[in-house]
């Protein structure tokens, strides 16, 4: 499950970048600079998978990554919480199964599953270990 998407960062005529992902169309934003292109990339696209995750949809598989676009990762924070979404999808148990199994009520572990709330680590590891996935942590030089 990795959540980086390729972008495409084009010169906007009004100035500034425009920023979009073919893979991920509601995605749109902009930024006067490169840097601030990238940034505003980023959360742009957090945005939009968080939304398509609320709706019940599945996200969008990065396909476009390698076609000599820009790669742009969601935050650390919102990755945890859409795999979290996503393995509970694919593991085909109810939120109330899951609340038992993390000895939790269940309203809270609607609030795991709700890509908006925020929901600290610790508690993100243990349902993704439950669900029968594991963290791996990935650092790169930044843009």
């Amino acid at each position: 499950m990795d959540y980086i998407y390729g972008a495409k960062i084009e010169a906007d005529p009004e100035g500034g970048f425009l920023v979009t992902f073919p893979d991920v169309p509601e995605a749109i934003t902009s930024g006067e600079t490169m840097a601030e292109a990238r940034a505003s990339g980023a959360e742009a696209l957090g945005l939009a998978l968080r939304g398509v995750a609320a709706m019940g949809r599945p996200l969008p598989k990065p396909q476009s990554a390698d076609q000599g676009l820009v790669s742009i990762a969601v935050a650390p924070d919102t990755a945890l919480k859409l795999a979290v979404v996503e393995a509970f999808a694919q593991s085909g148990i109810s939120k109330r199964e899951l609340a038992r199994r993390l000895n939790k009520a269940e309203t809270e572990a609607r609030r795991i599953l709700d890509p908006d709330h925020p929901t600290k680590l610790p508690v993100l590891q243990a349902t993704l270990a439950l669900l029968g996935k594991e963290i791996v942590v990935s650092v790169r030089d930044a843009a």
